[in-house]
């Protein structure tokens, strides 16, 4: 049995769970998402717990048993409290900037990188190399994040570059130089 596929989902008491056979939909003060899960597991309500249950003992139900239970617990999160990903710009003339919806960022590049934000995403910017991806869906913020470190990911040698907060980067010794 799954650890964590068995564990019952709390509702919040502002939160509201529509189930519609594998459609989840979760309304909650921040917003509404909706999903559709795959085959292989059913949900049920009871009272204010959500329960995920497997259909049978197939290998697929057996690997979708945890997932499921985790993509709806991140829905209620999502809903009720958001989520937030921190990410921390180092380097001379590194800098971001909020310009409408848009994040606008110099990165030792010729040009500008301009991050547009998907539906449901907010950008904000602290001190000029702060940077806060925030929203109600864990994996679009996530993958936002994602994309805005790979735009300049921190390098071995100075740290330079866009890192997540406190995110640890391995250093590398320099040339030695002459004598």
């Amino acid at each position: 049995m799954s650890r964590i596929g068995k564990k019952p989902i709390p509702i919040p008491s502002k939160v509201t769970v529509n189930l519609d056979g594998q459609a989840v939909s979760v309304k909650g003060p921040k917003g509404e998402l909706s999903r559709v899960l795959p085959d292989g597991v059913v949900l049920s309500q009871e009272g204010e717990t959500i329960v995920v249950e497997r259909q049978d003992e197939s290998r697929r139900s057996r690997e979708r048993h945890g997932l499921c239970r985790t993509l709806v617990a991140n829905m209620i999160e999502g809903v009720s409290n958001g989520y937030q990903k921190r990410l921390e710009i180092q380097g001379v003339g590194y800098r971001a900037q909020v310009q409408g919806k848009n994040l606008n960022m110099s990165l030792g590049y010729s040009h500008p990188v301009v991050f547009e934000p998907p539906e449901g995403v907010q950008f904000a910017v602290e001190n000029n190399t702060n940077v806060v991806v925030s929203g109600i869906d864990k994996e679009v913020v996530g993958n936002m994040a994602a994309k805005i470190r790979a735009a300049r990911p921190p390098e071995p040698y100075k740290g330079k570059g866009v890192r997540y907060a406190g995110e640890y980067i391995r250093r590398k010794a320099g040339k030695a130089g002459k004598k």
